[in-house]
């Protein structure tokens, strides 16, 4: 054994505890450390043929890159839909880097991890309200890759409908997809999975201030397929106003027309945690497959996120994911080998920091959670309505707030104005263009904003336009 590593093997307790206490003085300052930074980078390093071992690097590691660190899981940092790991999930997250293991099979010989990833699927279609039986999930690294896996499934299906199979054959031809205001994520599935993101049939929003889907111009929309299967994504969240599409009205058309419904749901999905926001979801437990965020709200480590599919699509969800040409990996329904019916073959044991946090704050933690950002984003709200300088661009339907400067003679200041806001390093927020206005983009879902967060926003808010 290489005599640096057996070094490190034998002070592990003493590696990991100074570890710990590293991780400790990063979350204790998490309030106070900056949520952008202005340190310069750095030149890159080089790689030294005697290495100087784990606590070296780690000193290494903290002079070098910990005032590039932003507090990104910190209360105030409202950019990007960004949850803050709970107390818990990090207690996962450490577990499923010691336990190591590469999630697979559900029973049998070797790792059988996948019974946990299973459960904690499980646990989360409790906390939303879906039916547990009706649907088979699986963790991804994000909402991207969630919305990307649900597609891939929703193409196989709209190739059986044609007569092909897309997974052997590939892509020939144009397959129609239809939304009005689909994430960047799911545009960008569309073009990994040879869909084409130009392809993509725009269906118009409701009047109104709304990003919500026209369910009118979707039937038109519809009806001139001419009987033609497609796919339809729609929104359970937009980005900038958190705006739902009609659920139950898409579920009604489900029976005149033939098409694969898929809801990106990826952090509006937990709206169903609060009971007076629970409606906004009515009737999404008809869809076929559906994408969550983990890593949104229900605040875990980054690259957590699961999708689901419904059971009866379980063949079509094989036949897109299968390793048919790797007999070492067994029968892909012998002993259910689940890495058949996921896109990655090697992935780490991502549900282990959802089961913690699951456990340990059940569905009342999370209401509070989910209820606590609502009330923040309201508090902020408020302020930009009752005052003078800025302008509230739509309601605030859940946890997000989409504003900007007051007058249109203001329009070119607001991004000047966001980079003033973030550059002081206290909160960070946004860009975005909403109905043709430069916007900027506040986004509650960290479990540690209060209502003294809020206050502390405002006043850098006042701050900033003191210099523009």
């Amino acid at each position: 054994m290489n005599e640096i590593l057996k070094g490190d093997l034998n002070d592990l307790e003493l590696i990991l505890n100074q570890v710990k206490a590293e991780g400790l003085e990063f979350l204790k300052g998490i309030n106070d450390r900056r949520t952008s930074t202005n340190a310069e980078p750095m030149e890159y390093s080089n790689l030294e043929a005697q290495g100087s071992g784990a606590l070296a690097a780690l000193a290494a590691f903290k002079t070098r890159f910990d005032d590039l660190i932003v507090a990104a899981t910190g209360p105030r940092y409202w950019g990007f839909v960004t949850g803050g790991s709970t107390p818990a999930a990090i207690v996962g997250d450490w577990l499923a880097t010691v336990y190591d293991q590469n999630t697979q099979t559900v029973k049998g010989q070797g790792d059988i991890s996948a019974n946990i990833e299973l459960e904690t699927i499980r646990l989360l279609l409790q906390l939303l309200g879906l039916p547990e039986d009706a649907y088979l999930g699986g963790f991804v690294t994000g909402a991207t890759m969630s919305n990307f896996s649900c597609l891939a499934v929703a193409r196989q299906w709209l190739g059986t409908q044609q007569g092909q199979d897309i997974a052997k054959t590939g892509v020939s031809g144009t397959l129609k997809v239809l939304s009005a205001m689909p994430h960047s994520s799911a545009v960008k599935s569309l073009a990994l999975l040879g869909l084409g993101s130009q392809n993509l049939i725009k269906v118009k929003v409701m009047p109104g201030n709304r990003e919500a889907m026209d369910m009118n111009d979707l039937e038109q929309q519809i009806l001139e397929l001419n009987g033609a299967p497609f796919i339809l994504i729609s929104s359970g969240g937009t980005v900038n106003t958190v705006d739902f599409d009609d659920f139950e009205a898409i579920s009604k058309l489900r029976g005149r027309y033939n098409f694969w419904w898929h809801i990106d749901a990826a952090f509006g999905a937990f709206a169903a945690c609060a009971p007076a926001y629970a409606h906004l979801l009515k009737g999404w437990e008809q869809a076929d497959s559906i994408t969550v965020d983990c890593h949104k709200w229900l605040n875990v480590p980054y690259e957590n996120a699961f999708f689901l599919v419904k059971k009866e699509h379980r063949l079509l969800q094989m036949a897109s994911f299968q390793n048919s040409n790797a007999p070492y990996l067994g029968d892909p329904l012998d002993n259910f080998n689940y890495l058949n019916f996921l896109p990655e073959n090697s992935r780490r044991l991502k549900a282990l920091p959802a089961w913690f946090s699951l456990k340990a704050y059940g569905s009342k933690g999370y209401q509070d959670i989910v209820e606590g950002c609502i009330a923040r984003a309201k508090e902020l709200a408020a302020f930009v309505e009752n005052g003078a300088s800025f302008e509230l661009l739509a309601p605030v339907r859940l946890n997000t707030v989409c504003f900007t400067l007051k007058g249109e003679e203001r329009q070119d200041q607001v991004f000047e104005f966001l980079r003033i806001l973030n550059d002081q390093g206290v909160v960070f927020m946004t860009p975005t263009v909403y109905g043709g206005q430069h916007a900027i983009r506040a986004a509650f879902v960290n479990w540690r904003t209060t209502a003294d967060d809020v206050l502390m926003a405002i006043e850098q808010l006042n701050q900033a336009l003191k210099k523009i």
